[in-house]
């Protein structure tokens, strides 16, 4: 234990270097293999907290703040060594080591969750997460307790909120990671989401109030309705109320507060003053719901009926889209690519098949269970876009390749859900664009480029290909669970042989 250190004036000055020779040669004891930079530090700071009379209890992050900003005249040291990252890096470090010691007292009622840190490690271990995830979660717990503690949060009074204001600040806490600095890939979302499990394993300790209620973010009541209304009276599914959920609130805010002063122009902005990144798709995707959020609004008596006419149209032409295709030759390629050495080889060859083989959505395939898989008869029940469900027949090497996957690569887990992701902690896949994922990894690790890309070439691809062996369209749709005949119409665009063989001459031109 050190001496306790109280405010200096000139008269004492000898006893603060005394006090700060001491800190250093117990500093350099307890890490005997300290740089020279990190010594240099330590005793720049201590040299600039005696020259402006601050007592060591009252060396934290603040003063280390202002240590970083304060215009440098310590003799030796100079200005530059400030501007170093490294630099501040070995400051707080040296805090950290004075609290550590007792010179500097953390305030009652802030917790230091490092404690935790073992038992949480015990935890990721035994989940069984791969070496890098594991290291991962653990250094973002150990860079949220170690920021938890130069904030002097109490562990009470963690939310949600405190969270997304670790995910989101400046970083100067002090913690080193692979190289002396923060990894490319650790960025807002690693720490939000590594900062969330440990406060959860915490909070399993009784520090954080278990009873206290999570910080949810406050629902604007029109969409709430909205979403009732979708369900209740259009019958949407639960996946259609979640497209349009997150569709209408990105641009509700524009429309102002109170319905009844909606007017034509904030309508049409909506529609018109989108950014360059937004797709074709996207800004029909917005026409669509925004005139179904004005049905509502509507039907609520909240706002004019002649309101609907303002939202401008998102003309698509009917039958003008070509759809894109690859060859079977080389679809056969890709799923010989997969290989099966892997659980995650299996896996996405797996899903490659059902795909390929029977035409399936990146939709079905994500919400595929155990129990819908009917072993006996060779068949598969699926729920598609309609609460409807489906069944039909599994092709041999399709289900032999998801046999292969459940048996020897899909985790043991009591979730029903048939594809899982791979690492721990083995959870379903989030959407089914992660199925979208997974083709695009699948074609960049077999070097296929040039390619149409997302899962649902490969639909277009079987249709043509049974167009091509006589396949009517009727027959096409039922396969393809088509509920009007004019999505499967733009099949007969794909054969551009057969197309080549009745197209007519152009008035005027050569035949």
């Amino acid at each position: 234990m050190f001496p306790p250190s109280n405010s200096r004036s000139s008269g004492d000055r000898r006893g603060a270097v005394s006090d700060d020779r001491a800190l250093i040669q117990g500093y350099l004891a307890q890490h005997p293999r300290l740089c020279a930079g990190a010594l240099s530090a330590a005793r720049h700071f201590l040299k600039w907290a005696t020259a402006h009379g601050i007592a060591h209890a009252d060396l934290d992050a603040s003063a280390a703040d202002r240590f970083a900003r304060h215009r440098c005249r310590c003799g030796r040291y100079s200005p530059g060594q400030l501007r170093d990252p490294a630099y501040m890096t070995d400051v707080r470090r040296f805090i950290r080591y004075l609290e550590n010691a007792g010179a500097v007292a953390v305030p009652d009622g802030v917790e230091r969750l490092d404690q935790y840190l073992a038992g949480y490690a015990l935890r990721l271990e035994a989940i069984g997460y791969s070496k890098p995830a594991y290291a991962g979660r653990l250094s973002q717990a150990r860079h949220f307790a170690e920021w938890i503690l130069q904030s002097r949060i109490p562990a009470h009074e963690i939310t949600d909120a405190t969270i997304e204001q670790f995910a989101l600040h400046n970083c100067r806490c002090g913690i080193r990671t692979k190289r002396g600095r923060r990894a490319d890939s650790a960025g807002t979302a690693d720490r939000r989401r590594g900062a969330r499990r440990f406060v959860d394993f915490v909070r399993e300790h009784g520090v954080i109030n278990p009873s206290a209620p999570p910080d949810i973010p406050e629902v604007d009541p029109r969409l709430a309705g909205f979403v009732q209304w979708l369900r209740r009276e259009r019958g949407a599914t639960a996946e259609t109320i979640r497209r349009y959920r997150q569709e209408a609130g990105r641009w509700i805010g524009a429309l102002g507060a109170d319905p009844k002063h909606y007017n034509a122009a904030a309508i049409r902005s909506i529609v018109l003053d989108q950014g360059p990144e937004r797709s074709r798709s996207s800004i029909r995707m917005t026409v669509t719901v925004l005139r179904a959020f004005l049905r509502f609004t509507v039907s609520q008596g909240l706002c004019a009926p002649f309101l609907l006419h303002a939202v401008p149209p998102a003309v698509r032409r009917k039958l003008s889209i070509v759809p894109r295709t690859i060859p079977a030759a080389t679809i056969e390629d890709i799923i010989a690519s997969c290989g099966v050495t892997t659980p995650v080889a299996i896996r996405d060859r797996a899903i490659l098949l059902l795909l390929a083989r029977m035409g399936l959505r990146a939709g079905d395939v994500w919400r595929l269970r155990l129990s819908d898989i009917d072993w006996r008869d060779g068949r598969l029940r699926l729920h598609g876009k309609s609460r409807r469900g489906t069944t039909l027949p599994l092709p041999q090497d399709a289900g032999d390749a998801l046999l292969a996957y459940i048996e020897n690569a899909r985790p043991v887990v009591s979730t029903d859900r048939v594809f899982l992701r791979t690492q721990a902690p083995f959870t379903p896949l989030r959407s089914s664009a992660e199925i979208a994922g997974i083709v695009a990894r699948i074609l960049k690790r077999g070097g296929f480029s040039g390619l149409p890309t997302g899962a649902h070439v490969f639909r277009h691809s079987l249709a043509s290909v049974w167009l091509r062996d006589g396949a009517d369209l009727d027959q096409i749709g039922v396969a393809l669970r088509h509920a009007s005949r004019d999505t499967t119409a733009i099949y007969a665009k794909v054969d551009v042989e057969m197309l080549a063989g009745v197209a007519q001459p152009w008035p005027g031109a050569t035949s």
